[in-house]
């Protein structure tokens, strides 16, 4: 029986590894492999599997499409006038306030119109694509997991140890996530609740050199190591702590972020938190038939906004969100054509969220194009690879060499500007100087714009993400050089915006966000 299967089919198949390789008899890891940069070794991602394919036309929908996307979906259309309006061509679906709240302080970006090239829409294909971060399907390690391997080599053998108490990453329930899977095992240890951490018991097994000795000893290591997690998650349990009013003890997805939270402030060292939401594969009943803004993925999408809005409450109160980022995805959007059972069928590309307070804009990327005649089932076009995004927050979060980034994933990679925000030194950007930026950001009083002019007439001023003016803060002539612009906020309510640059070689804009002062 292949190791991966033993696993498998034996009781513990909700432990930390679910795949594994005959060869592990690889040398013990007692000594750090690395050292990890102080600047990422709290930082924290924390990813929301929205499990089914989200309905992304229907979660920020297109205002400047809205005709002809009412012509694809006469019969779960969201009123034009229920829609929650967040930027000149951008709304989210009503149900959304809380995700809607953050965006408008500067703690929510979406990513539009995300994929991959030739989209499968098989659910189980799809996910793998999107946990391997691959297309490819002879790969079988998650994304994480590569980043992992290159870092700690003959894992799980020789963890934890006494640098490395804590799991790695951690998901949320009884099965280990694909993303973190590496070579050898897989890094994410299962949490349901960290109030009460799993304890397995096992004799200890001896190898007696046959092919179930072998099975035995790395099971009863496998489960030693899962000891070890779970005495530091429980002791993390006791002493975390959760500030926020906003959770809903009925919402599944809260308790979980409010778990990570927990666990969070309560010291452990785990880099990834992995948590899961079902029920996105709405053919039928997407809405009600007597009104479009309710049903079940009214009912979904609310659960979410809800849940990250209460997760990002907590953070700031416990004085950790600039140590966490999170993010969304689910393995497609759906089709822009309805079906005639109140719901739509599996797609292409969707936008995908993040959440946080160092975030560089509230939406990156353009709107969908949705045509007055649509093909048969045809979905959103990709814009943006979401391996690029995974790569992206590789680079800015956790500060991975781009040369070492581009080795785990087949396609040339190419980075978006996504985060930022939060420590920015404009002085270590030497590869980038010409690069228009506003610095610190967000903003409290005063902040620099660094801009690079051509000899031209400048004009810089301040706009809500609705569109209208609130401050025209600088006009004048340039020089053709790079030039470090003092502005002033001191009346700018608190709030995020647009900076635009307006001049001859072309105009630019900044988003910031403005901090409340008192």
């Amino acid at each position: 029986m292949e190791r991966r299967n033993f696993i498998k089919k034996s009781a513990l198949a909700s432990l930390t590894i679910p795949f594994m390789f005959k060869n592990y008899s690889y040398a013990a890891v007692t000594e750090p492999l690395f050292n990890l940069k102080r600047s990422v070794e709290d930082k924290v991602l924390v990813l929301i599997c929205l499990n089914g394919g989200n309905d992304g036309l229907n979660t920020l929908i297109p205002i400047d499409s809205y005709a002809n996307l009412y012509k694809q979906r006469t019969n779960i259309i969201l009123p034009e006038n229920k829609l929650i309006q967040v930027t000149t061509k951008n709304a989210f679906h009503p149900a959304m306030t809380g995700m809607a709240n953050l965006l408008q302080k500067g703690k929510l970006s979406v990513i539009q119109n995300v994929g991959y090239p030739t989209q499968n829409r098989s659910h189980f294909r799809s996910t793998d694509i999107w946990t391997s971060g691959s297309l490819e399907q002879t790969i079988t390690t998650g994304w994480l997991g590569r980043n992992f391997d290159n870092d700690f080599p003959g894992f799980p053998d020789g963890f934890p140890n006494e640098t490395y108490k804590d799991p790695f990453a951690i998901t949320m329930g009884y099965e280990v996530s694909a993303t973190c899977q590496g070579v050898l095992g897989n890094f994410s240890h299962t949490v349901n609740n960290p109030n009460d951490a799993l304890n397995v018991s096992l004799s200890s097994a001896v190898n007696d050199g046959t092919y179930y000795g072998s099975h035995m000893e790395f099971l009863s290591t496998i489960i030693a190591q899962t000891n070890k997690y779970g005495t530091r998650v429980l002791d993390a349990a006791k002493k975390g702590n959760n500030l926020s009013q906003k959770y809903d003890s009925k919402n599944q997805l809260a308790t979980q972020l409010k778990y990570v939270a927990q666990m969070i402030s309560g010291g452990l060292k785990t880099n990834v938190y992995v948590v899961n939401v079902s029920g996105f594969d709405t053919h039928d009943s997407q809405v009600l038939e007597s009104d479009t803004t309710l049903g079940n993925h009214a009912d979904l999408l609310k659960t979410v906004s809800e849940a990250i809005e209460a997760f990002q409450d907590d953070l700031t109160l416990l004085g950790f969100e600039q140590r966490v980022i999170g993010m969304t995805f689910s393995e497609f959007g759906r089709q822009i054509a309805s079906n005639a059972s109140f719901g739509t069928d599996h797609g292409d590309a969707a936008p995908l969220f993040l959440f946080g307070s160092c975030l560089e804009t509230p939406i990156y990327g353009n709107n969908p194009v949705i045509s007055d005649q649509i093909i048969h089932q045809e979905g959103v076009s990709m814009e943006i690879d979401f391996r690029d995004v995974y790569a992206s927050i590789l680079k800015d979060w956790f500060e991975v060499s781009p040369v070492e980034i581009q080795k785990m994933f087949a396609h040339e990679i190419k980075f978006h500007r996504i985060i930022g925000g939060c420590s920015l030194n404009l002085d270590e950007l030497v590869d980038d100087s010409t690069l228009t930026l506003l610095y610190p950001n967000p903003v409290s009083i005063s902040a620099t714009l660094r801009i690079a002019t051509q000899n031209e007439f400048v004009k810089v001023s301040v706009y809500t993400l609705l569109g209208h003016e609130k401050n025209n803060i600088y006009e004048g002539m340039l020089a053709q050089e790079l030039h470090k612009l003092p502005l002033d906020f001191t009346d700018l309510p608190a709030g995020n915006y647009i900076l635009r640059i307006q001049k001859n070689s072309g105009d630019e804009k900044v988003n910031f966000f403005k901090l409340k002062t008192d």
